[in-house]
Formats: structure tokens, C-alpha cells, sequence
């Protein structure tokens, strides 16, 4: 029998090559690291994945993980003054122009870039918050928490400013890892794995073992956690848009991270945060078996007092300032603008719509962004363009693009509810103030009852009238005829003078008439 000899490529066939030899790297060709150079050590290279990770969340290999330069990452800067001097002079605007620098501070505090300058009303919850995550940070303690609040009170800036003060410390920064997550990004519990695993540097790979499925990646992750003990470095899980991690099928990174939290494994915290108060119940009787049923609640109770301080705390400039005289002449300049009367009205009044941070931000962000060369100071008038611009009134801007014979009927509406102190009115009543006021007055055109009516009917289609139930002045089983329909106005004065100053050519003798009217 004729052995085949083997063909070159040139000849158009393959040798036959021995899969061993060829995944073998020759012995002088020097080895190419590994992808995450977390495991690039020689000790670490031949040890098991579970061993791996257990000896790098042991403190004797802090320095493995990078977890300063993990922490960077993940924790917001700080806004310290080095960190604006160094933004500034990297764009050298600062030792030049100080407004330049004035609007890079401001517009980074009011976009949410850095941690507010003043967090007010919330010293007893802050306190609690602080304790329970530094006895994990230092003792090892493992705990569960749920913090709950309305959207816009404040419940991740809190938590971030107290991450903020625990990471100062050098001790409790080299040892505390952070893992963030968000269940409006994480939308199932394998992104949110892999979100996991890339904030831990991990990047799904130890040494020469690759995971590649959800339940592998999970079962490495969980044995590597439940192999630890007190000793291993603690992990930090904030959970925002806790609810939303709830409607995950069968729970299960929250089961096994409440698992981990109440067992005596690795150390371990988890903070959920969410807006419904009814997120106990969203959770499976084997995970609501697990959790601490530990809850901080928040609310809004600042103060009219303390939300104008914290508006005069977020325009005004600090003392590390680059130009001392600058500092004190814009701080003066925020003094003097909130004690005007037509800024504290606004204030007032916005106050009286939301109390919250997200609400004064919101006021803030026109008159900051109107900040230039040629604007150099926030002025009275920015707040009340501001205002307008939040509280624009839908009703107002109906009244605007409707016909002149409609505004007459409104204001008609208006002359009969001051008339008969508030009782309701029919068409034949609303027609009947029409045709005075129309024959009174030369200019006005008096209109056919059936365009009237016709009107009339479209301003209920508007909304801006309301005809009243069977339960109440019309007889009961009987269906009134659309003329006699009883109907209630839902325009405010207010907002019927306001119409008016902005209606485009408004005849006079009509601002006339509704002046006597609502006077």
C-alpha cells in the first residue's frame, strides 16, 4: 500500500497539520499576555477562576485590581477647586476671562456634572446612610437597603455625596469596590451580569477561561462570592430604578445578591432606589425572604427659606475662586437679585408648583445659560423669562387661536358666573349678554344664532366649558335640549387678562368689555 505524500498549498490541497501542534506556541516564541491584564501575574495564571477571584478580592492583591482607577471611573469627580483650575487652564480661559470659568462652574452644577454645593434637609437620613455603608466598607458588615422618595427628591445625589465622603478616605478607597447599575439600561439580568463583570475588570475572561453564556458567568460570580469571607475586599451594589429589576424573570440576580448580603460570604451591600412605595410587594416570597426590609424614606421638606438658600448656594461662587475680587463682586451681585421683590415672587410661586431640586435646576437653567460677554450678570429679568417658560399656560394659548365671536361668548361666560355669583348658564343666557354687548357697540358684527351656536359647541370641544350632569339642575330622565344645557366656565380670570394682552388684534371695545367684566 502507497502512502499519500502530503500536496503543498501551492498545488491547490493542505497539508494535514495535528491540531495540537497547532494551538502549541513554539517554546522560544514568547507568550502573548492575557486580554485583561487583571490576571497577567504568573501565580494567578495556573490557579483555578474561583481561586483567582477570591485572592483578588482578598486585600493581600489590592493593587491587582486597580480599584483607585476602577473607582475614577465609576464614582462621579469631585468638584473640588483642583478639579476646576485643571479643566480651566486645559482650556485657558480661567486667568483671562473669569466669566468664562463662572460658566463652566454654573453650567456644570445645574447639568448635575458635580455634586451639589449644599444638600439641605436630609442630615438624619444622610447619617444613617453614611454608617451602613461604611461598617461594610470597614467591618465587613454585609446589609440591604431600599431607598425610597419621590422622583426629584434627591435620593441618588444623596447617596453619591455620601460615596463621595466615604471615598476620601484612603483606607476605605483602596478596599470598597463600586458597581452601579440602572434597570432603565440593564433591561434583563444578563446585561446587567456583564455590566457587572466589566466594572469589576473582569471582562469575562480569567486566564484561559472564557465565559460566554449567562448561567456560566453567573456560576462563577456566585462561587467566587460565596468562597470569600470577612477578610475579602466589600462591594458596593446601587441599584437605580430598583422596581424595574423587579419585573426581571424569576428575580434571580436579586435573589442571589440578597443571598449573598444575608449569608456570612463575601461582604457585600445593596442599595435599591426607586420611586414606588409599593416595591416590597413586586418582590417574590423568596426573595422578600432574603431582604433586610431595611427602608429610608424621603421627602421633600425644605422650606421657603431653605429653597432660597439653596438658590443663592448654587449661583454663588466659591472662596478657591482664582480672583478673589470677581468673587466677591458676583456674590454681592446674587445677594442683592434674590432680594428683589419680582425674584422672590417667582420663587415664590415656584415654591407653591414643586418644592423639589430638579424644579429650581430647571428655573436656573435659562438665566445660566444667558451668561456671556455681553450678559455678564444674572439679571431679575432671566428669572421671569425662565418662569414663563416652565409655567406656560396651555389654556392661555387655546385663548389665543380661537375666533374674535368665541373670545366674546368667553367673556359673555364670564360677565354672567360674576352675575350670578358662580351659578351655571345655558346658550340662550350666553346669547341673550351677546346681542347687548353687540348692539351696544357700532364696530362688532352680529352674528346668526346658529353660528353662535356653533361656537358655542366648539368651545366645549375645547374644554374650556363644561355642561354639568343629570344629578344636577337638569331633570333627572329628561335629556335637556342643547340650548337650556346648564354649563360651568373653566377659564380663570387670570388667565382670560392674559389671553388677552398677547390676542392679536384684539378689537378695543372687546379689552373694554372684559375689563368691566372681570373688574
Amino acid at each position: 500500500m502507497v502512502k499519500s505524500k502530503p500536496v503543498s498549498p501551492e498545488k491547490g490541497r493542505p497539508q494535514s497539520i495535528d491540531r495540537k501542534q497547532a494551538f502549541k506556541s513554539p517554546s522560544k516564541t514568547p507568550t502573548k499576555s492575557p486580554r485583561n491584564k487583571l490576571f497577567s501575574t504568573p501565580d494567578l495564571e495556573h490557579a483555578s477562576p474561583v481561586k483567582n477571584l477570591c485572592r483578588i478580592l482578598s486585600p493581600a492583591k489590592k493593587n491587582l485590581f486597580g480599584g483607585q482607577a476602577l473607582l475614577q471611573q465609576i464614582v462621579p469627580p469631585k468638584c473640588n477647586s483642583q478639579r476646576k483650575r485643571s479643566v480651566s487652564m486645559s482650556s485657558s480661559p480661567s486667568l483671562n476671562d473669569p466669566l468664562a470659568e463662572v460658566q463652566q462652574i454654573l453650567r456644570q452644577r445645574i447639568s448635575q456634572h458635580c455634586f451639589p454645593p449644599l444638600i439641605i434637609g436630609y442630615e438624619k437620613e444622610k447619617s444613617q446612610l453614611y454608617d451602613l455603608i461604611k461598617r461594610t466598607a470597614t467591618t465587613g458588615e454585609s446589609n440591604s437597603l431600599l431607598v425610597i422618595g419621590p422622583r426629584g427628591c434627591g435620593k441618588t445625589m444623596l447617596i453619591s455625596k455620601v460615596v463621595e465622603e466615604l471615598l476620601s478616605c484612603n483606607t476605605i478607597r483602596e478596599n470598597l469596590l463600586l458597581v452601579k447599575l440602572n434597570g432603565l439600561l440593564q433591561t434583563n439580568d444578563k446585561i446587567a451580569l456583564r455590566e457587572i463583570t466589566l466594572q469589576l475588570q473582569l471582562e469575562n475572561t480569567v486566564g484561559d477561561k472564557v465565559f460566554g453564556s449567562f448561567a456560566e458567568t453567573l456560576q462563577f460570580l456566585l462561587q467566587a462570592l460565596k468562597s470569600g469571607n470577612q477578610n475579602s475586599k466589600p462591594i458596593l451594589f446601587i441599584l437605580d430604578e430598583f422596581d424595574l429589576f423587579a419585573q426581571h424573570k424569576n428575580q434571580t440576580l436579586l435573589y442571589n445578591l440578597f443571598d449573598i448580603a444575608q449569608s456570612a460570604q463575601a461582604p457585600i451591600c445593596v442599595i435599591g432606589v426607586t420611586c414606588r412605595l409599593d416595591v416590597i410587594e413586586l418582590l417574590e416570597k423568596r426573595v422578600k425572604s432574603r431582604f433586610s426590609h431595611r427602608q429610608l424614606h424621603l421627602f421633600n421638606k425644605l422650606t421657603l427659606k431653605q429653597y432660597r438658600e439653596m438658590c443663592r448656594q448654587y449661583l454663588s461662587l466659591s472662596n478657591d475662586f482664582p480672583c478673589p475680587d470677581f468673587v466677591q463682586k458676583w456674590n454681592q451681585n446674587i445677594n442683592d437679585l434674590l432680594h428683589e421683590v419680582s425674584v422672590k415672587d417667582i420663587l415664590e410661586r415656584q415654591f407653591s408648583l414643586s418644592n423639589d431640586v430638579r424644579g429650581l435646576i430647571s428655573l436656573l437653567t435659562y438665566p445660566v445659560c444667558q451668561i456671556s460677554s455681553g450678559h455678564p450678570q444674572v439679571t431679575a429679568a432671566d428669572f421671569v423669562t425662565s418662569f414663563k417658560f416652565l409655567s406656560n399656560d396651555t389654556k392661555s394659548s387655546m385663548i389665543h387661536g380661537i375666533s374674535t365671536l368665541e373670545l366674546c361668548l368667553i367673556i359673555a361666560m364670564k360677565h354672567l358666573t360674576d352675575i350670578y355669583e358662580g351659578e351655571p348658564f345655558n346658550f340662550e343666557m350666553v346669547y341673550s349678554e351677546y346681542l347687548k354687548f353687540a348692539k351696544r357697540r357700532a364696530g362688532i358684527q352680529v352674528y346668526e344664532k346658529a353660528v353662535v351656536m356653533k361656537a358655542y359647541e366648539h368651545l366645549q370641544a375645547l374644554e374650556l366649558i363644561r355642561g354639568l350632569n343629570s344629578s344636577g339642575s337638569v331633570t333627572s330622565g329628561v335629556q335637556a335640549l342643547k340650548e337650556y344645557k346648564l354649563m360651568t366656565l373653566l377659564v380663570h380670570p387670570a388667565q382670560l387678562l392674559d389671553a388677552l394682552q398677547k390676542y392679536p388684534n384684539c378689537p378695543t371695545e372687546i379689552k373694554q368689555w372684559a375689563s368691566q367684566s372681570i373688574n
